[in-house]
């Protein structure tokens, strides 16, 4: 029988296991991916665990979400990153240069290679036919330090695409079809991998779109071939030398199959406050819209600001609506300047913020409150804007431009005017003078650490029994911008675990942090729904909770790198067996698990006890025996350490 691609990106990568579903596997990590909302930590870890220099083929620190200097935090940390890109060994991203995701794909991907993020966003490189994976932090420190990325081997599902996407469709289109049909949580313990006849018809940069939000359909990762489309890129960014054909063979099989015929679909938006709330823009054109916002990683290319500034070209944007235009790298700006895209959507009344993630971590660019806001952003989970309660819908950047210029939700299929068609320019400008290189092995760098960046808390091991409150209960697809916010008011205090903890939960129950430091010692426990920890890697949204004594979270469910976050910081997770207990514990129960340590060593099985109400509910872990024994410790790092001595 033949492989398709993710078997043989697997196959070629494979430390440990074997590729059978649900088994542990380990994988070689070629190159590691850190952004600096998540990479302070990330280097503040890998010197905590006292190694000199990446083993990785090639590592990267980009800065990218925490642009804004509103005072001295942001500053002081892009110089801390600097230092610690010249002493451990990494190429460092200067801010203004650019969302990490295109530019990898621009100046580092490589076919065939594996690549470990600390970006849940990071299998956007997946278009390149790379097998790309967004982890927590700590995990990708690990990779930096040259150990396996263990996870339990996916199914492959093969997603076959025919046809050819009709006019006013685009890439988006395409990846909101996949969530209409499968939910925010359908590709939970899969890899998604696409083929077929219509895959000629997509260039790298829109599988790139397409890649980059199987994030939020809960995959693993996803997985393109390396074909002609990927030649042509990387012979446009002057790389051709990189290119690697792969391709899955003729009699490949996959776990589960399904079609898309690109022909048929239309123009699609997902309503808030979900990635997966998906409907055709017909349904709901005439709401009135405040914001028309195009950029981010989900919608990066040139031709993402293309299409739009022909769309508007010689007209102006309704006065009511704030145009936002987020170019997505240094590069793509200089090509947006050059080809005289900039020039067209200024002239119709944009306005042009840096290069870098912007508004879509909540990072300016908040829309008025109770006014709608149209995307091209990955993500719409309630109050991530910046603004409480706010009403993002995820679009096309053709829905986006054409409602910018009607100031409603507008088919842009209704425009009456011809599909403008975009020829990218035969030679783009590159831009790599931004990309500062590691200093050489063995020169001596000393990193320099603000006032902002505390040392990591010290992390007790599990105890032998687990007793407290249910300090919150919460339902189905809680995210972790919601356990813990990101935006200009959070963000800055990433390195200063103490201080950032005081945000966990606040979008929920601002009463949250005071209640949790009476139970500090002691611990308490959360109860989540199904698919909890969706959305971004952060692992703030773990290690903020640890740090107010949260000992373990009990769900129907958990998102991957959220539950892998969990482990990493000795926080149980544990799922009902039965899903209808969720329903008999209230709020400020006292639970309680006896010799929980042996419970989870010699089994799956584990009883909670409802000290509260006099009841029994029978629970399980899915950890593997590795993310067992980090519970244990307490950490990761104390694992590691624990090892080391």
């Amino acid at each position: 029988m033949g492989k398709n691609v993710t078997q043989k990106l697997i196959e070629s990568h494979l430390t440990e296991g074997r590729m059978i579903f649900g088994e542990e596997i380990g994988l070689k990590i070629d190159q590691t991916l850190t952004q600096d909302a998540t990479g302070t930590l990330v280097m503040l870890e890998f010197e905590a665990m006292g190694i000199a220099r990446v083993r990785t083929e090639l590592s990267v620190q980009y800065v990218d979400h925490n642009l804004l200097q509103e005072d001295f935090k942001n500053s002081d940390d892009h110089l801390f990153l600097r230092s610690a890109c010249k002493k451990f060994g990494l190429w460092y991203s200067r801010p203004g240069n650019g969302v990490s995701h295109p530019v990898h794909m621009e100046r580092f991907g490589v076919p065939g290679k594996t690549l470990l993020g600390s970006d849940s966003h990071t299998c956007a490189a997946g278009s390149l036919g790379m097998l790309a994976i967004g982890a927590g932090g700590l995990e990708v420190a690990m990779a930096m330090v040259g150990e396996p990325f263990y996870l339990k081997m996916p199914k492959i599902g093969g997603v076959k695409l025919v046809g050819e996407l009709p006019d006013w469709v685009s890439a988006k289109d395409v990846i909101l079809e996949m969530l209409r049909r499968h939910d925010v949580d359908g590709g939970l313990g899969k890899i998604v991998e696409y083929y077929g006849p219509g895959l000629r018809f997509l260039s790298a940069m829109d599988r790139h779109v397409i890649a980059n939000m199987g994030a939020e359909l809960g995959a693993t990762t996803t997985v393109f071939p390396s074909d002609d489309a990927v030649k042509e890129f990387l012979k446009s960014q002057g790389r051709e030398q990189a290119f690697r054909e792969i391709l899955a063979d003729p009699d490949a099989e996959y776990d589960e199959y399904e079609e898309i015929n690109l022909s048929e679909l239309e123009p699609l938006i997902a309503l808030p406050s979900s990635p997966g709330n998906v409907v055709p823009v017909r349904e709901v054109t005439g709401r009135e819209i405040y914001q028309s916002y195009i950029g981010s990683s989900a919608n990066p290319g040139l031709r993402d600001f293309a299409i739009p500034a022909m769309i508007v070209d010689g007209k102006q944007t309704h006065d009511r609506v704030s145009f936002d235009v987020n170019p997505t790298s240094r590069q793509i700006l200089e090509n947006m300047t050059a080809t005289g895209i900039l020039g067209k959507l200024i002239h119709a009344g944009a306005r042009l913020h840096q290069a870098g993630c912007g508004g879509c971590i909540g990072m300016g660019q908040a829309p008025a409150t109770g006014r709608i806001s149209l995307r091209t952003v990955p993500r719409n989970f309630p109050g991530r804007s910046g603004t409480k309660e706010d009403q993002v819908y995820l679009c096309s950047p053709e829905t986006a431009a054409a409602s910018a210029l009607t100031g409603v939700i507008t088919d842009p299929r209704t425009l009456g005017m011809a599909y403008p068609r975009f020829m990218p320019p035969k030679t783009e400008l590159l831009n790599i003078e931004m990309l500062v290189p590691p200093a050489q092995e063995g020169e001596p760098y000393d990193l320099e650490k603000g006032p902002n960046i505390k040392p990591l808390p010290q992390l007790e091991p599990l105890p032998d029994t687990l007793e407290g409150p249910a300090l919150l209960k919460v339902g189905d697809d809680i995210s972790t911008d919601e356990i813990l916010p990101a935006g200009a008011k959070v963000l800055p205090f990433r390195s200063n675990i103490p201080a950032i903890s005081r945000f966990v939960f606040s979008p929920i129950d601002e009463t949250y942090y005071e209640r949790a430091m009476s139970y500090q010692k002691q611990g308490s426990f959360i109860v989540g729904g199904s698919n909890y920890g969706q959305g971004s890697s952060r692992e703030h949204a773990a290690l903020g909770p640890r740090y107010l004594g949260v000992k373990a979270v009990i769900a129907k469910s958990f998102a991957r790198i959220h539950l892998q976050n969990l482990s990493n910081f000795g926080i149980l997770p544990l799922i009902f067996t039965d899903p209808d207990d969720w329903n008999k514990i209230a709020q400020d129960d006292t639970l309680s698990i006896p010799d929980v340590r042996n419970a989870i060593r010699q089994g799956n099985s584990v009883k909670v006890i409802n000290l509260t109400r006099n009841e029994t509910y029978e629970t399980e872990h899915r950890m593997t025996h590795y993310q067992v024994e980090m519970v244990l410790a307490g950490s990761l790092i104390n694992l590691v350490k624990q090892k080391a001595s």
